[in-house]
């Protein structure tokens, strides 16, 4: 199939007649046009209707593994450049195995980053996309630098800084659906490949199976498809490919012995050196070697085989294309995990962003004093090794709590915590918690409320802290400090609150939202109570002892202050509430509490009486607020101790 292809017409900017250049891998369809110095990477689709024209701003970069699909428009200004990974200058810059859609305009000067995602007919245009980000259907990017990891939903129209800074992060849905569509794209690819080569063809034309021989671009292998997608992901990086291996005594005390070099620098030549190490060693260890042959130094390590595994006759894929993220269980050399979805994500996220894991064991009398025992796992960048050096300590450490722990190498320190393992019969904290008991508040952290003010605070750039106390320190307000992840990520956050839930059970529990630069805090909220706490009391007017709320008038508030509520909601204002100890009044330093940002009188009501009975003993002050002009309408105590 023919490509068609050209230089750069002679114009004033562009004297060199610069041709495209595009890795043999790459499919480009005969439909699409690319003119002038285009530099198309490995393994790249570029679908049919596609234009890339680097005949004005030039030069263009797109990276291995990105699919370019039907109707994408590339082009660039004469004036503005973007800086690439390799710090050169760029009209037009696209990373390693992102989406660009069906529609979509990249216009330079314009920077997407690796596993973005840029959805139909949306338009970046003077702007920065960094890695990670997925930009939705129909939107406009302009003149902004997209922070990694963002979700930009259909529509958004994102002209100014500010509101690119706010953009919520990206779902782990989200993540999936975006690499569900590179699988899919690559699969094309090799599709469109397979299509052009007889050798490839004519088993299909004739009933058999794409596995039976090999191709240009693949065969058939019994290796998992991991290993499969690592090794091609290596080679694409410039590595070689080397292997150990080791017995059960020398795997103890980590004395690998090399296996025969791999010279082979192409997949369909590596795979089988693979194999025939694998059928050489069988009932041994075997580990995957990256090397970087300039700097001679790994690049990474990862163990396939392990004594025990079936043999490599289990399963069998075509490595024509890149491998989808789901694998049929039990494949060899790749870990079968047994953790939870939430705890091999939290693995994955950990060392995608560069993190060393750690652990942690310690039975039920020294996690009472919290006396925890280090561990030793790999140190390895390889999710499969982790996660199965994970399920090994599970396994030994029955009975006994377990936690991970994410370390950063550089700075020397954790970054955050989360335990995955309890003994038998202590409570384990799930991605939701379920409805709300009596001991706890009207909201946790897997439902709406506190979900949403947790989003909210980590949004306005607040770290989230958190606090503990008995019965009896709720009572002197000597609250204990416990330590949560300072990330601002919400469902690392989110998981971490509903660990300290569970393990708080009996206690008052409050989180706090904590401005970083200042260092002091900006609002507090009581998310657990403990089981028996007395339902709201209404202070009587005459000063006679206190009589339980009657259940109609909103939950227990005084009529004046619901007929001050219902005012301020009907006029359009927002409610708000602050609240100050005796010391705190007296140099007027109140606190922020979080209150439900609704219109709904009934919503608003309600969380205001279950705020009166968290601070009883305190003041507590009502708060008009215009969110038009951003400023108070109205300040009223309804509370005093």
């Amino acid at each position: 199939m023919v490509v068609r292809s050209a230089a750069a017409p002679p114009t004033p900017w562009s004297k060199t007649l610069a041709e495209p250049r595009i890795d043999p891998t790459a499919f480009v369809h005969s439909f699409s046009n690319i003119i002038g110095d285009v530099r198309i990477g490995a393994e790249v689709l570029v679908a049919p209707g596609t234009s890339i024209r680097a005949d004005e701003g030039s030069p263009f970069h797109i990276g291995a593994g990105t699919n370019l699909q039907d109707g994408v428009i590339i082009h660039g200004l004469e004036q503005g450049r973007v800086t690439g990974e390799d710090g050169q200058a760029y009209s037009v810059w696209i990373g390693e195995d992102s989406s660009i859609t069906h529609g979509v305009l990249v216009h330079g000067p314009a920077y997407v980053g690796k596993n973005c995602f840029i959805g139909f007919r949306s338009m970046v245009f003077n702007a920065r996309v960094n890695d990670g980000c997925i930009v939705m259907m129909h939107c406009l990017i302009q003149d902004v630098e997209i922070p990694a990891g963002r979700f930009v939903a259909s529509g958004t129209v994102i002209t100014m800084q500010q509101q690119a800074d706010r953009l919520p992060p990206v779902s782990p849905e989200d993540v999936a659906f975006a690499q569900h569509v590179v699988g899919i794209n690559d699969a094309l690819r090799a599709g469109y490949r397979c299509a052009a080569n007889i050798e490839c063809i004519a088993p299909l034309k004739q009933g058999t199976s794409m596995n039976n021989g090999r191709n240009g671009d693949g065969g058939a292998t019994r290796l998992a498809p991991q290993v499969v997608e690592q090794v091609r992901q290596w080679l694409t990086q410039g590595y070689r490919i080397g292997t150990e291996h080791a017995d059960e005594r020398r795997f103890k005390t980590s004395s690998w012995r090399s296996c025969s070099p791999i010279t082979a620098t192409h997949l369909a030549e590596v795979i089988p050196a693979l194999e025939a190490c694998l059928q050489e060693h069988q009932g041994e260890y075997v580990r995957l070697l990256g090397i970087d042959h300039k700097a001679k130094k790994r690049m990474g390590e990862q163990v396939i085989q392990r004594p025990g595994d079936p043999p490599t006759a289990t399963m069998s894929v075509h490595y024509g294309a890149k491998v989808a993220s789901t694998v049929a269980p039990g494949t060899p050399g790749v870990t079968n995990s047994s953790l939870a979805d939430d705890f091999t994500h939290q693995v994955r996220q950990w060392l995608g962003q560069g993190y060393r894991i750690g652990a942690e064991v310690a039975d039920p009398r020294r996690f009472k004093t919290s006396s925890w025992v280090s561990v030793g796992l790999p140190s390895s960048r390889s999710e499969y090794e982790v996660v199965a050096a994970i399920e090994h300590l599970l396994r030994e450490s029955a009975g006994d709590y377990v936690r991970l722990m994410a370390i950063d190498p550089t700075a020397k320190k954790r970054v955050s915590e989360q335990i995955i393992q309890r003994p038998q019969g202590s409570p384990t904290p799930t991605r939701s918690v379920s409805t709300p008991t009596p001991a706890q508040s009207t909201a946790n952290p897997g439902s709406s409320p506190v979900g949403q003010q947790v989003r909210q605070w980590l949004m306005q750039g607040y770290r989230i802290g958190a606090e503990v106390a008995d019965p009896r320190r709720f009572k002197t307000s000597s609250w204990l400090s416990v330590g949560l992840p300072s990330s601002n990520q919400e469902r690392e956050v989110t998981a971490a609150i509903e660990n300290l839930l569970a393990e708080s059970q009996g206690n008052y529990v409050r989180l706090l939202a904590i401005d970083a630069k200042s260092k002091r805090r900006v609002s507090e909220q009581i998310i657990q109570r403990p089981q028996g706490v007395n339902p709201p009391i209404t202070p009587s007017p005459t000063g006679a002892s206190p009589s339980p709320a009657p259940p109609a008038p909103a939950s227990g508030l005084d009529g004046a202050v619901v007929a001050q509520v219902r005012q301020l909601l009907a006029q359009g204002y927002r409610v708000g509430a602050e609240h100050a100890d005796s010391r705190r009044f007296k140099t007027s330093s109140w606190l922020g509490c979080a209150l439900p940002a609704s219109q709904r009188e009934g919503e608003v009501l309600s969380a205001l009486a279950s705020l009166l009975r968290d601070y009883r003993g305190e003041y507590v002050r009502l708060l008009g607020i215009d969110p038009k002009a951003k400023r108070r309408v109205l300040e009223s105590i309804i509370q005093k101790p």
